[in-house]
């Protein structure tokens, strides 16, 4: 919704940016759009790798409060 007002505004004070922006807005999301790919799957995989070091504390912290 901020993203809409800010672009009436922009409509307000300059339409010919506004409408240039209103074409090129979905171009620039899909040529960033491999980037948040594998910005995504990066993430997944540290997160993974994460999880598989941490996972032996887990498994002490679980197991010592059972004593």
């Amino acid at each position: 919704m901020l993203m809409f007002l800010l672009w009436c505004l922009l409509f307000v004070f300059s339409w010919p940016l506004a409408l240039l922006a209103l074409v090129f807005y979905p171009l620039l999301w899909l040529i960033l759009l491999p980037f948040r790919i594998v910005g995504i799957a990066v993430g997944g995989a540290l997160e993974l790798v994460a999880s598989i070091i941490f996972l032996p504390a887990r498994l002490f912290r679980r197991n010592a409060t059972r004593i």
